[in-house]
């Protein structure tokens, strides 16, 4: 994809630089990676049909900035930040060096639009979370004046509480809940708990790329395992413990993300020998679980919260601006827990834990539920039977979720800045991986299952990036 396809707008309040300035950040939001090179200002500025005054003044406002650099001689550059390495180990023999994770370009390119938790906004019910805040907000006392509880609003603990029993999880709203502002909030309160430096951690591969972002600022050795559709590779995940004896594996069992996998009883029961056999405890990611209609077994199902700590939350099904998770640990557990919880930031906003109680307890949620998950599962459908007639049909299909993993053939990355669309709707395999090695696989949001448009482009980049590789000598 070229950089010079900006079209400025004439007669703007907007003077022409700023707003190069701004198309620019938009294009290092969505697409670009520290280290692509921006074209010359001579080239800019004929594209653009703009003076080469206009492009320099836009160019140094960007230097300014620190998002663009200029190397003498070479051109101008997006800026490569550098986090903390990510140091990663493998069981391959032919293990390259890991790339550098780009946290921040991560950040912007995939949480910076509304649609980025994977659910589309207009599969929401907006007039129904509008509703509960208008019934909280006629019948809210002077409690919401205060901080609230330390472990969050207590009928929504209790009622979380009842929830997990159902499913077969005993934890008590009292001591053994605790409520959080998301899951990456409730993630970083778990790593600050259980890690230290030198310490190490197992992850799956693919997974939450976020996960990687979070381990990177962490001085920690970080494994992975690779995942498998009934769960993580047991024969692998042993060698690892007997081999580095990790403090902590992070697995996300249920509609797994990207896979949208779950795993199944056998290896649940295997992976608990291995952590009573090797010690250690397993932080288990339920993000997804909501849009199963029949979650399968959890590991906290059947650890009953001792080695497992779960973490599950309702701002995927609900609104992503509520910011609502949940963690259920064993009590001794969660009292550290509610410790660093206040010493980060005191209490979570109980308004939104009230809306969200809410919408819990109301009768509509279960059909919004319901609703969704239909949504859910034809749009599934419709874009594997749509993969399928480009050739790229995964091996197994997913059980439930938002999203395709799959195999393309050709390097995604390149595949997917290429395309040019929003980037919560077509990632990069690269990026689910603690390696950040290139890859062939791409997570597809089902949401797209319908638009014609989208999968004309996909059909016609994956044409160039095949007759590319087929031009590149052997």
């Amino acid at each position: 994809m070229e950089w010079t396809n900006w079209e400025p707008v004439r007669g703007s309040d907007v003077t022409l630089s700023e707003q190069l300035v701004a198309w620019v950040q938009q294009e290092l939001h969505l697409r670009y990676r520290g280290g692509s090179r921006l074209p010359s200002v001579r080239r800019m500025a004929q594209s653009a049909g703009v003076s080469t005054h206009t492009v320099v003044a836009a160019y140094d406002r960007l230097m300014a900035l620190g998002l663009v650099e200029s190397r003498p001689g070479s051109g101008f550059f997006v800026r490569v930040r550098q986090p903390r390495r990510l140091r990663t180990e493998s069981l391959r023999a032919d293990r390259n060096e890991p790339r550098k994770i780009d946290v921040n370009w991560m950040l912007n390119s995939f949480m910076g639009h509304s649609d980025s938790a994977g659910i589309p906004t207009q599969w929401l019910d907006n007039d129904m979370v509008l509703a509960a805040v208008r019934q909280v907000s006629r019948s809210a006392d002077s409690g919401l004046l205060g901080y609230g509880h330390s472990h969050g609003y207590r009928p929504l603990r209790q009622h979380i509480a009842g929830q997990l029993e159902d499913s077969g999880i005993q934890a008590d709203p009292d001591t053994q809940i605790l409520l959080c502002s998301g899951a990456t909030h409730a993630l970083d309160l778990l790593l600050r708990h259980w890690l230290r430096p030198g310490d190490t951690v197992v992850v799956e591969d693919p997974a939450w790329y976020l996960l990687f972002a979070r381990l990177a600022v962490v001085d920690v050795r970080v494994l992975s395992v690779p995942r498998r559709a009934d769960g993580p590779d047991v024969a692998v995940l042993e060698q690892l413990a007997r081999e580095h004896r990790p403090r902590l594996v992070i697995l996300n069992t249920v509609v797994h993300n990207p896979t949208g996998f779950s795993l199944s009883p056998s290896v649940a029961h295997a992976i608990l020998t291995l952590a009573q056999t090797w010690g250690f405890h397993i932080i288990e990611d339920d993000t997804y679980s909501e849009l199963h209609s029949h979650p399968p077994c959890r590991l906290a199902q059947l650890d009953q919260l001792h080695r497992v700590t779960l973490v599950g939350g309702y701002s995927k099904v609900l609104a992503a601006g509520l910011r609502l998770a949940y963690m259920a640990a064993s009590p001794a557990l969660l009292q550290s827990l509610v410790n660093l919880k206040m010493l980060a930031g005191l209490t979570t906003p109980e308004l939104s834990e009230r809306v969200t109680h809410r919408l819990l307890v109301d009768g509509p949620y279960r059909k919004h539920l319901d609703r969704l998950r239909r949504h859910a599962d034809g749009g599934r459908q419709q874009t594997l039977e749509r993969l399928t007639r480009l050739g790229l049909a995964p091996d197994a299909p997913p059980q439930a979720g938002m999203f395709v993993w799959t195999d393309t053939g050709v390097e995604t990355e390149s595949l997917v800045r290429a395309l040019g669309r929003p980037g919560h709707l077509l990632v990069p395999g690269a990026l689910f991986s603690p390696e950040q090695q290139p890859s062939t696989y791409v997570r597809i949001n089902v949401s797209v299952a319908g638009d014609d448009a989208f999968w004309g482009d996909l059909e016609r980049c994956l044409d160039a990036a095949r007759q590319r590789t087929d031009s590149v000598p052997s």
